[in-house]
């Protein structure tokens, strides 16, 4: 009788275990292939590159090539199998500089999209813009304004007759209501249909945020990205409403770049818990669309043209390069006049030769 009394709460106990929530479970609960990655929450680990399967000498060869051709790096980080396995900072930046990272802020906004949707507050990415924006009225309104959905705004295809540049910019800081000036342009093609680059249309992607959520959109990144991946007082610049810019405008170190980078690498997964969902992740970085460029496009990520790879990309060379086969990121900020071409080759001709 004592044996069956144990053997009850025994399996009684192995039951609720099994049953707990991923969040929820202990370190003895979760895989141990899980179990064993290095999550860089508080920091990051580093090794030796030859230790993780990159060659040392290639990245010797890379950095003679930056100096000797100026290219006008501020850090380059190169993470294999979840560690530092080269970091390099230039000039007088340090590895706690915090700076704009420009357009790739739209990745981060992306995510927040997906983490919304994860939590039933977006119900889909077809859900029409101007439903979700209530209480607002836009000029040049017509079927084919009222048809754009969120998903036209992930993939740069709204049809919007916006103008990428400084002269565009400017009107939208001189203007009192940033999501308005954004959603009273003309439309110049039916949403879907063309790949148009629009940093406006990622602002509105926050502001969809904020509405759905109820929360502001620093708020809401605090508490479900930012928070659980360890990115402590992030820099986030805000309109005359108070919504984070969604495509520019955040300021982020190298280092807490590199987390989002890992976040997509281990299909949403953060120590244990599911921040955003891996089905997002696998539609953010698929290529939904082609570019005057090499480069496809997803949500808000540029796709690569070799190796599954992905990245997030902003103006002057701010990178997160993420290559899911080979366990490999590559974080990068800048002030490269003449784009990302320089990263590019950096990339093509030395680290992912690198890797072994």
């Amino acid at each position: 009788m004592k044996f069956h009394c144990i053997f009850i709460i025994g399996l009684a106990l192995l039951l609720t275990c099994c049953s707990a929530p991923l969040e929820n479970r202990s370190a003895s609960t979760i895989d141990p292939d899980e179990a064993a990655i290095p999550w860089p929450t508080k920091d990051w680990e580093t090794s030796p590159p030859e230790q993780q399967g990159i060659d040392p000498e290639l990245l010797a060869k890379m950095q003679a090539a930056i100096r000797d051709r100026q290219i006008r790096l501020h850090s380059l980080l190169i993470i294999r199998n979840g560690v530092i396995v080269s970091e390099t900072y230039y000039g007088t930046y340090r590895k706690d500089s915090k700076g704009e990272i420009y357009s790739v802020t739209k990745s981060f906004t992306s995510t927040l999209v997906g983490i919304a949707l994860d939590q039933g507050k977006l119900k889909g990415v077809n859900q029409h813009v101007i439903d979700l924006l209530t209480g607002r009225s836009y000029e040049n309104m017509d079927a084919r304004k009222q048809s754009m959905t969120v998903e036209n705004l992930l993939t740069m295809t709204s049809g919007l007759n916006w103008v990428e540049g400084d002269s565009t910019y400017r009107k939208m800081y001189t203007s009192p209501d940033w999501v308005q000036m954004v959603m009273d342009h003309p439309l110049t093609g039916e949403p879907g249909s063309d790949f148009l680059y629009c940093s406006g249309c990622s602002h509105v992607l926050s502001a969809v945020v904020q509405e759905v959520t109820g929360d502001r959109t620093l708020d809401f990144a605090k508490k479900h990205l930012f928070g659980p991946l360890g990115i402590e007082d992030p820099a986030w610049e805000i309109d005359r409403q108070g919504i984070a810019s969604g495509g520019w405008g955040l300021s982020l170190t190298p280092r807490e770049m590199a987390k989002l980078g890992y976040l997509f690498l281990n299909k949403g997964v953060w120590d244990g818990r599911q921040i955003v969902s891996g089905d997002w992740v696998k539609a953010a970085t698929t290529r939904h669309v082609g570019t005057d460029g090499r480069l496809g496009y997803g949500y808000q990520w540029w796709t690569y043209y070799s190796h599954n790879a992905y990245a997030a990309l902003g103006r002057y060379g701010q990178t997160i390069f993420v290559a899911p086969d080979l366990d490999l990121i590559v974080v990068t900020t800048a002030q490269i006049e003449e784009g990302h071409d320089p990263v590019f080759e950096l990339i093509d001709h030395y680290i992912l030769p690198a890797v072994k």
